[in-house]
């Protein structure tokens, strides 16, 4: 673990803020590819990826505030250390739809073949993010006996972030890191494998991942608020992010209709 990676003079590079950078880079870069290989406008894209950015730091940053509003009540001067965190990806995800959805409107982006041309880029750079998030220490796991237990043990992560140290925890940025990796290869796989209907990949990318979120949820051991006393706010989210997906893939299905050529490849696949 390596929260600060260079220090050169009065300037220190801290590793999370250096992978969280190549995250965003990455799936920008990602979507972008993609974007114009569906024969869309790149500079509106391009656009569209920087409003992505801006708006998924403030929204992680807003629901972090949210979350942890008590806390950050009782000792007003904690506020400033939202600067350095990363927050809650959520909330970051949540405002980024809201605000290209909006773009999209403005510019005339067609909404679900540009949505479906960036779920796979934020996956890739989700699996970026969190190993900045261990190299930092932050969204440790609970407590485990299991071999692949990692045992943080740089004081900067503790003063930081609350990191315990010399205790074995759950690797649970490393289990979020494989679990978008692999619904990274499904979406892709699934385009391949059939036709797909504008909007499928965005709304699968949306059920998927709160699948996974909800079950590593269970394994997460930093304070990161509760709703009902009984399960994380991520959690909540993802419960319901699912029907509304299942919703919408079912919705988006029915009203599809496939191009000529496409039922013409399908019977002579059949």
């Amino acid at each position: 673990m390596y929260p600060r990676l260079l220090e050169l003079g009065p300037v220190s590079i801290y590793t999370y803020g250096l992978l969280l950078a190549t995250a965003y880079l990455v799936g920008l870069w990602y979507a972008a590819v993609r974007a114009r290989s569906r024969g869309l406008d790149a500079s509106r894209v391009t656009d569209l990826g920087i409003y992505i950015i801006i708006s998924a730091l403030v929204g992680a940053k807003l629901l972090l505030v949210v979350v942890e509003f008590d806390h950050f009540r009782r000792d007003p001067a904690e506020i400033w250390t939202v600067l350095r965190s990363g927050g809650v990806f959520y909330g970051g995800l949540l405002l980024a739809v809201g605000v290209a959805f909006w773009h999209m409107r403005r510019h005339g982006l067609p909404l679900w073949t540009t949505c479906d041309a960036f779920a796979p880029g934020i996956a890739l750079g989700q699996a970026v993010g969190r190993v900045g998030c261990l190299m930092a220490g932050c969204c440790y796991g609970t407590p485990t006996d299991l071999p692949w237990g990692v045992t943080f043990t740089n004081p900067l992560a503790a003063a930081n972030v609350g990191t315990p140290l010399d205790v074995s925890l759950h690797p649970a940025q490393l289990y979020e890191s494989a679990a978008v990796l692999a619904i990274l290869g499904i979406l892709l796989l699934a385009e391949r494998r059939r036709p797909s209907f504008p909007g499928r990949t965005f709304w699968s990318y949306l059920l998927l991942y709160p699948c996974a979120r909800f079950a590593i949820e269970f394994y997460r051991g930093d304070p990161r608020g509760t709703a009902f006393e009984v399960l994380s706010t991520s959690q909540l989210v993802s419960l319901l992010l699912i029907p509304l997906s299942i919703f919408m893939l079912i919705r988006l299905r029915r009203s599809w209709s496939p191009e000529p050529t496409s039922r013409e490849s399908a019977a002579r696949a059949a």
